[in-house]
């Protein structure tokens, strides 16, 4: 199948949604691109100055289907768009999800996307990194550390400020998903009993609590430390101690060496006892500009003695070292439990005065926009088809007219298998004995066993309620028998001797096509008779 028998269609909203954004009107109408500057940043990167653009991806594989691409490298981004009204936490999910195609790669950069806080002073033209969001959601990655965030940010109840609250890192390998070049469907999905999923490509690669799976913890403990409590000065915290009754026995030696020469080794015979080890190098020549008042008298470089390449050694024979076996070393007193021990101090516990407890994080800040404030060392990073909604099913209809059809395309437009395994022998050449020994060799079996020999041939047909298997031997005076069994998807070959009786199962789509098949069976016929 090739992508041109995929035709695309923009996906329609259905349902109950709060933005719905498939670009393929070409233009930026209702997004706001941020005129801002981002404080605490030198002058000439302070500007949200990155480039946006509606357009195909480079290798579309569904011409008309456009997307947001952000342009450029190394620069900052913003880009935003008012929802069709705010969203608010009460009795149902919360879902958004979109489309990223890193068309060439990622080195270090995010595709995430914020929803902007419903406040009275939002303003979309100077959205910029502290514009206060509810819930940050997306791939990140920068050199090995490949993320897929989901922070939002927790009011405090009693203070009013806000945290940001960090869920578990995924379990999942994300690493596919940033380098194969192909268009990922990112999905959050928070519910109102305070679980949540986060899905790429409609598959969940993680899940949990918003109470017990977000760091920090949305409830602080009820008991901390008493920042004011000081161990005492006589706590002992000694697990064990010098027994104080132990005496050094009077024969210890605490004076004997850890080493002693073996007296038991011999000068091995033909050591050279007058030769040096080393010598000045006899070819070695003195430099002319060599100043004895300056860098004293010249002495040639000393190489091996070529006297000591045949000898055993050279130079005065020393007798090798051993272990002292009287050595004992410095006597230390045995160590016994400390019977004054009282355990690791710890301070005590006191009632934490910033305690609270929320049941009920899922009822977070109302939002009322949706923006991309992002910075790439690559540039040409594909988004599409938006859409936030409180209904799965919704939310999945969405889905699968817009990156269902993505997939359907890039599905069609891949190699063949047979093309891919060729293309993966070219770049690695080991693959062709991998592939004679799962191929080849088996069609090699078939074709000596099917031509050679006195061969009884039985087909068998599928019944409605369970598959047979029957064969008709044929008496002969050979001493093996053999016996193939044509079930619809598999050769069954049976040899049979005196004693032994051995099974082989070639699955014959694996390895036949038909007329490959029909010729064999013919083969086998003639055989036969």
């Amino acid at each position: 199948m090739n992508s041109r028998h995929v035709t695309y269609k923009a996906p329609e909203p259905m349902g109950e949604h709060f933005i719905a954004e498939s670009f393929d009107r070409g233009t930026l109408d209702g997004w706001v691109v941020s005129s801002a500057k981002k404080e605490d940043a030198d002058e000439d990167i302070a500007k949200y100055d990155g480039k946006w653009a509606v357009e195909e991806m480079k290798d579309s594989k569904l011409p008309g289907d456009k997307g947001l691409v952000l342009k450029s490298r190394a620069k900052h981004h913003a880009i935003s768009a008012q929802l069709l009204r705010p969203f608010t936490f009460d009795t149902k999910p919360l879902i958004i999800q979109y489309e990223v195609n890193f068309q060439l790669g990622i080195d270090c950069g995010g595709a995430y996307v914020k929803l902007l806080t419903q406040t009275p002073d939002l303003d979309l033209d100077q959205f910029v990194d502290k514009t206060p969001y509810t819930i940050m959601f997306g791939p990140d990655k920068c050199g090995e550390d490949y993320k897929l965030h989901f922070i939002f940010r927790h009011k405090n109840p009693k203070t009013g400020e806000y945290e940001e609250k960090h869920a578990k890192k995924p379990d999942a390998d994300l690493r596919t998903y940033y380098t194969d070049k192909k268009t990922h469907l990112y999905t959050l999905v928070v519910n109102p009993d305070n679980t949540f999923e986060v899905l790429v490509d409609q598959t969940v690669v993680n899940s949990g609590s918003l109470l017990t799976d977000m760091t920090p913890p949305v409830n602080p403990p009820a008991e901390i430390e008493d920042p004011d409590d000081q161990k005492p000065e006589d706590w002992d915290e000694r697990p064990k101690i010098q027994d104080p009754s132990a005496t050094k026995p009077e024969d210890w030696d605490e004076d004997a060496p850890a080493q002693i020469p073996d007296e038991d080794a011999a000068k091995p015979e033909g050591w050279l006892d007058d030769e040096p080890e080393y010598i000045g190098d006899p070819d070695a020549l003195k430099p002319e500009d060599w100043d004895e008042d300056m860098d004293g008298e010249w002495e040639a470089p000393q190489v091996p003695n070529p006297a000591c390449e045949t000898a055993p050694g050279c130079g005065t024979w020393k007798r090798p070292m051993i272990d002292n076996p009287n050595y004992k070393g410095k006597w230390k007193p045995p160590m016994i439990d400390n019977p004054n021990y009282q355990g690791v101090w710890k301070p005590r516990k006191i009632a934490n005065p910033a305690f609270f407890e929320d049941l009920q994080p899922f009822k977070m800040t109302p939002f009322s926009a949706l923006g991309l404030e992002l910075w790439s060392m690559t540039s040409d990073i594909f988004f599409d088809n938006f859409f936030i909604t409180d209904d799965r099913n919704t939310a999945e209809r969405w889905a699968n007219d817009g990156w269902g059809l993505k997939k359907a395309a890039e599905g069609a437009a891949e190699p063949s298998l047979a093309t891919q395994m060729l293309n993966a022998a070219e770049e690695r050449p080991w693959l062709w004995v991998v592939y004679v020994l799962t191929v080849a060799l088996p069609l090699v079996l078939i074709i000596v066993f099917c031509c050679t020999g006195k061969v009884t041939h039985t087909h068998t047909h599928t019944h409605r309620d369970t598959d047979t298997y029957s064969s008709t031997q044929t008496h002969t005076h050979s001493r093996a028998e053999r016996y193939i069994v044509i079930h619809n998807t598999m050769y069954i070959i049976v040899i049979k001797s005196e004693d032994k009786i051995m099974s082989l199962y070639i699955p014959v789509d694996t390895y036949f096509t038909p007329a490959i098949r029909c010729w064999k069976i013919f083969k086998m016929t003639l055989k036969s008779a």
